[in-house]
């Protein structure tokens, strides 16, 4: 490595340590917080609020996690957010690739003005009444496909899924019409394979878009027991938050105040644990794809 950069111009030995200085800086303001959350879910609260972090065992907790835990709730969230989670993935993920094959062909009648519809509705939408009208005329409020089906199309996810393909050879197209395939067949079975990166990464993304979603199910689900797991750690933060009623009561309020500080780091490291776990699986496909995806306009 040493040999290798020496061998650089001034300019480009300039430029990298200027590079490898801000990914450094970058690094840091990821890590930090994130290690600050973790230290702190486990830090006595009161400890935590008058003199910060420590790594002194004694004043150390489990309180937090174990209050989060023994809420059954907790549990039945979790179970929500994953069927949520992988329904709305697979459904998203296959209708923006199926939308995205045609869009890509420049052949395709009337590809300009589809791409004009598409385009619009990125930047304007119905809005939230009209869109809770529609949910309920349609018999869907408490139900999952309430906040699965209103989001399933990315115009974006397209548009990149679209440019994707066009870097693909046209002659492979070709070559499987030759073969006697259609356009099913040479899609699910030619163009698919080789489109793995761009893929992964359309699953990675959504998946982590409604894995982090609560708004939607704050409106559109009423019953406790069809709730995803945000919208069911975002109860349990407001249930522990001290109550105007308890303001005579100095100590519980402090207490409960002290206890709500200490569940909000908690609840934030058990709802990152699946995306952290899942993560490195698709680290390999995620520069690849964006890169790939983002060539062509």
């Amino acid at each position: 490595m040493v040999n290798k950069f020496s061998k650089y111009s001034l300019q480009d030995k300039i430029l990298l340590i200027l590079g490898f200085v801000l990914l450094g800086v970058f690094a840091l303001l990821i890590l930090v917080p994130l290690l600050y959350i973790i230290f702190a879910s486990f830090t006595n609260p009161t400890y935590l609020q008058n003199h910060g972090l420590t790594l002194d065992s004694s004043k150390l907790t489990l309180d937090a996690y174990q209050r989060v835990f023994e809420d059954s709730s907790i549990w039945i969230g979790f179970k929500n957010a994953i069927v949520y989670s992988v329904v709305f993935t697979a459904l998203s993920v296959l209708v923006t690739l199926l939308a995205a094959y045609p869009m890509s062909l420049k052949d395709f009648r009337g590809r300009k003005f589809f791409n004009t519809v598409f385009l619009i509705t990125m930047f304007f939408n119905g809005g939230l009444i009209p869109t809770y009208l529609l949910i309920k005329n349609m018999g869907l409020i408490d139900s999952m496909w309430s906040i699965i089906l209103p989001g399933c199309f990315s115009v974006w996810n397209m548009i990149i899924a679209r440019t994707y393909y066009e870097s693909i050879p046209h002659e492979l197209c070709e070559a499987a019409e030759l073969d006697g395939a259609n356009d099913l067949q040479y899609f699910f079975r030619i163009l698919l394979p080789i489109c793995k990166p761009i893929v992964f990464i359309l699953v990675l993304w959504q998946f982590v878009g409604m894995w982090n979603s609560y708004y939607s199910a704050m409106i559109y689900i009423n019953d406790p027991a069809k709730q995803p797991l945000q919208l069911v750690l975002r109860g349990i933060l407001i249930q522990n938050q001290p109550q105007p009623g308890m303001i005579a009561d100095i100590a519980s309020t402090a207490q409960r105040s002290q206890m709500a500080e200490l569940l909000k780091y908690a609840t934030i490291i058990i709802s990152s644990i699946p995306l952290l776990v899942m993560y490195p699986f698709f680290q390999k496909y995620f520069q690849k794809g964006i890169t790939i995806g983002s060539v062509k306009g």
